[in-house]
């Protein structure tokens, strides 16, 4: 079995080392999103690092946000190298994350068999993502007792395939682009009450807006916001982005990175407005395929998106303890 060791930065041998299991396991099962060329994913940037190593060579890793979501849950990303995958190698990075957590885990007998995806609970302190929904991470889990609490879809559109609309703002509405040092707190304060229920999303800072500025990916010409004709005042706005990733075609995937409409605002169709105007700009920079997230139990937002001809792709979920 391989030796766990803890690390609470990564030296920048171990970092060219984890983007090449990054990379393998992308080969293997295209996920989770990373680009070779660019940073560690985001959810791999920060926390501690538990590295499985056989002598120097890294086939897995577990990474633990100590700082947790927005419920102050503790998150981790597990991941185990393709070629070193069925001998044990992920049970072992299991078993360190939990004691390193101060937790047990519960077995398999003593939980229900139900594996539907349930609601989480106020005792969660840990959850775990498994990417692409695969079935040894299913496996994994039932093994030592983890709940499946969270479902986030990818669906994905194919621009050819459909006609857009015409977006239809309601009266009163206009819409602009992004002012970059100026709409911050404005953008944050509205997504914060968009999202308030987000694990993720309802946590957003104004310095993570600036940390994404300093992104190459970040274009506040695909940034779009729709205010109050009246008085400028921000009623939601349409985040697109634009990976440089191809898309398998030849050309880069867009993604409707985040589409928010003040609740005070709801209502109108003023969020699938602004969905088509983040997709019209997407195509003009020459996407052909456009991707997004959105929570399983989002009924409302799933609808809004099969409307415009958004399919499911795949799944990532979260067990937790």
């Amino acid at each position: 079995m391989p030796h766990i060791a803890w690390r609470s930065s990564l030296s920048a041998t171990e970092t060219v080392q984890l983007k090449s299991l990054l990379a393998a396991a992308v080969a293997v099962d295209g996920r989770p999103n990373f680009d070779p060329d660019g940073e560690l994913p985001g959810d791999f940037r920060h926390g501690e690092y538990g590295l499985a190593l056989e002598g120097d060579t890294l086939v897995g890793v577990v990474v633990r946000d100590t700082d947790g979501d927005s419920f102050g849950r503790q998150v981790a990303e597990l991941l185990v190298d393709p070629a070193a995958r069925g001998r044990g190698i992920g049970a072992a990075l299991l078993t360190a994350l939990l004691d390193r957590a101060g937790l047990r885990a519960t077995p398999a007998a003593e939980i229900s068999s139900d594996t539907s995806t349930e609601t989480g609970t106020d005792t969660e302190t840990l959850r775990v993502w498994a990417h692409g929904d695969h079935p040894a991470a299913a496996a994994l889990a039932a093994r030592f007792g983890l709940r499946r609490v969270r479902e986030l879809r990818r669906m994905r559109l194919t621009l050819a395939d459909v006609e857009l609309p015409t977006p239809q703002l309601r009266d009163g509405v206009e819409v602009r682009t992004f002012r970059t040092g100026a709409d911050e707190a404005a953008m944050v304060a509205l997504n914060h009450r968009a999202f308030s229920w987000h694990p993720e999303q309802g946590s957003l800072t104004e310095a993570d807006v600036r940390a994404d500025e300093a992104q190459p990916w970040f274009d506040p010409a695909g940034f779009f916001l729709a205010v109050d004709a009246s008085d400028g005042h921000l009623l939601g706005f349409h985040w697109t982005k634009v990976h440089q990733e191809l898309d398998g075609a030849g050309a880069p995937m867009g993604e409707v990175y985040v589409v928010a409409v003040d609740p005070s605002a709801g209502g109108g169709g003023l969020g699938t407005a602004l969905t088509l105007l983040g997709l019209r700009h997407l195509a003009g920079r020459g996407c052909r395929q456009v991707m997004l997230y959105v929570e399983s139990d989002n009924a409302p937002a799933i609808a809004v998106y099969a409307r415009l001809g958004f399919a499911e792709w795949d799944a990532d979920v979260q067990y937790a303890t």
